[in-house]
């Protein structure tokens, strides 16, 4: 995995890196294709803040037996 394809996907990229990146993007199929396999990553992220959070009051899990 080229590192360059998660900075820009999470957007931490900043305005240099994001250009020269998106440049190595235009003839690189193989960073085309992870960018594809990571683009819904930010919104799965950001679906993750919403979930509630266990607190020390909730009931640890217990497994199945």
């Amino acid at each position: 995995m080229h590192e360059g394809v998660a900075a820009y996907v999470l957007g931490v990229l900043d305005e240099d890196e994001h250009e020269a990146f998106e440049r190595h993007l235009d003839t690189c199929p193989s960073c085309q294709a992870e960018l594809k396999e990571l683009a819904d990553v930010p919104g799965r992220l950001d679906e993750l803040k919403h979930l509630p959070s266990a607190s020390e009051d909730d009931p640890p899990m217990s497994m199945s037996r």
